[in-house]
C-alpha cells in the first residue's frame, strides 16, 4: 500500500470492540506489557496494557480490565481497540480526572517493512474514550477522538489552576515526507484549559538523547514545572516557569536510569511529598524501587524495593482512597508475560518495608499463556 494511503489509514477512526472474545484472552497471548492503571471514585480498580501478534508491531491491539475486589482478581478483557491492517494500537492510558469520569488514551499508528518492521514515522497519533459513570455495572463509553499527532506513554496530571497537562511526545525519526510534524517532534506538553473539551499544544522540551520521550511532569511548589524524559544514558530533565511554554535546554537529571519508562507523581496529603518508581541500583531492568523527595526532586532519601527481579519495567500508579499506593508494571514480556501489581503505603517507603496493613508485593494481574 503506499505510503500516503497508510497515512490516511493510521489516522482513521477505530472500532470499539466491547465483545472481545476468546480470541483476546489471556491464554491467547503471546507476549504482553506496558501497564497501566487507575481508581475510580466508588473504589473500581481499572488496568490497562497491550499485547497482539508476537512482537511490538502491526497486530498490536490495546486492552482494559477491571477488579470489584481492590486488585485480588481481574477479569478478561472488557474492551479490545484493534485497528485493522498494518495499524497498531499501543501505548494505553487510564486516568480519573477531577470531576470523576474515566479516560482511556491510547496511540496508533501504521507499521512499515523496511524489510524489517518499523512501527514509527512520525505520524501516529493519541487518542481517547471516556466513561462519565465508571462506577457502573455496564460503563458507557463516548466515540473514540483523536487530540493530536504523536505518543502519549503517562497521565495527564492538573495544575494548581486546573489545567489538564498531557505528555505528548513527537518522537525525534520523522518521516522526511512529513516535514510539517519536524517542529513537535519533542516533549511536548498539550493543555486543555476546559476539562477535556479540548486541547492545545503549549510547547515541548528538547532533552539530548531522548528516547521514545515517556516524559512525566510535576508542578514544583514555586509553581515551576519540572519535566523527566527517558534518554538513552538513564533520564534527562527540563524546567519550564512560564506553564510549558518554554523549557529550559535539556540535561542530565540526578537520576539513574536503565533507559525505560518511569513513574513520577506528586502524593496527596499535608507533606506533598514527590513519589518516583525507578530502577535503583540496577543490572538492566532490576530493581524497581519506590523512593520518596522532601524537597521536590532535589535528593530522594526514602526508597522501598518493590521486584529485585530481571526484566522488571513500565511502571504506572495510583493512590487509593484510604492512601495506599498501587504501581502496576510488567515482568519478561516475552517469557513469564506477567502484568503485577504491587501495593504499599507512604510509611511503608519511609520505613524501606512493605509492613502496613494491607501493603503486597508482586502479586499477578495476568500471566498471559496461561
Amino acid at each position: 500500500m503506499p505510503l500516503d494511503n497508510l497515512h490516511t489509514l493510521s489516522l482513521t477512526i477505530p472500532t470499539l470492540n466491547l465483545t472481545p472474545g476468546k480470541c483476546y484472552a489471556s491464554s491467547k497471548r503471546l507476549w504482553q506489557g506496558i501497564p497501566g492503571i487507575e481508581r475510580t471514585v466508588g473504589g473500581r480498580l481499572y488496568a490497562t496494557w497491550y499485547s497482539g501478534g508476537d512482537i511490538e508491531g502491526p497486530d498490536n491491539h490495546v486492552l482494559l480490565v477491571r477488579s470489584e475486589d481492590c486488585g485480588l482478581t481481574w477479569s478478561e478483557p472488557l474492551l479490545v481497540i484493534d485497528p485493522p491492517g498494518l495499524v497498531r494500537a499501543f501505548d494505553p492510558v487510564v486516568w480519573a480526572d477531577p470531576l470523576g469520569r474515566l479516560w482511556f488514551f491510547w496511540s496508533q499508528s501504521f507499521c512499515q517493512r523496511l524489510p524489517q518492521w518499523r512501527t514509527w514515522n512520525g505520524r501516529g497519533g493519541v487518542w481517547f474514550i471516556r466513561c462519565d459513570a465508571p462506577d457502573a455495572s455496564i460503563p458507557i463509553w463516548t466515540a473514540p477522538s483523536r487530540i493530536a499527532d504523536g505518543v502519549m506513554m503517562n497521565k495527564p496530571i492538573v495544575r494548581a489552576n486546573g489545567e489538564w497537562l498531557l505528555p505528548i511526545s513527537g518522537w525525534g525519526n520523522v518521516e522526511p515526507k512529513l516535514p510539517e510534524l519536524q517542529p513537535e517532534a519533542l516533549s511536548n506538553l498539550y493543555v486543555s484549559t476546559d476539562e477535556g473539551r479540548s486541547f492545545q499544544r503549549r510547547g515541548g522540551s528538547d532533552v539530548p538523547f531522548r528516547t521514545f520521550d515517556e516524559h512525566m511532569v510535576v508542578e514544583r511548589r514555586d509553581g515551576s514545572l519540572w519535566m523527566l524524559v527517558r534518554t538513552q544514558y538513564g533520564i534527562g530533565q527540563s524546567t519550564s516557569t512560564d506553564g510549558g511554554a518554554t523549557w529550559t535546554p535539556g540535561m542530565p537529571a540526578a537520576i539513574a536510569g536503565p533507559g525505560s519508562r518511569f513513574h513520577l507523581h506528586r502524593l496527596p496529603g499535608p507533606n506533598g511529598r514527590l513519589l518516583l518508581i525507578n530502577h535503583l541500583n540496577f543490572t538492566g531492568r532490576s530493581h524497581l524501587t519506590a523512593s520518596l523527595s522532601d524537597d521536590d526532586g532535589l535528593t530522594w532519601s526514602s526508597h522501598l524495593l518493590l521486584d529485585e527481579r530481571a526484566d522488571v519495567s513500565y511502571p504506572d500508579a495510583t493512590i487509593l482512597a484510604d492512601g495506599r499506593i498501587f504501581v502496576i508494571y510488567d515482568r519478561e514480556r516475552h517469557a513469564a508475560k506477567e502484568i503485577l501489581l504491587a501495593g504499599f503505603t507512604e510509611a511503608d517507603v519511609l520505613a524501606s518495608s512493605p509492613g502496613s496493613a494491607g501493603s503486597f508485593l508482586k502479586r499477578i494481574v495476568s500471566k498471559g499463556g496461561v
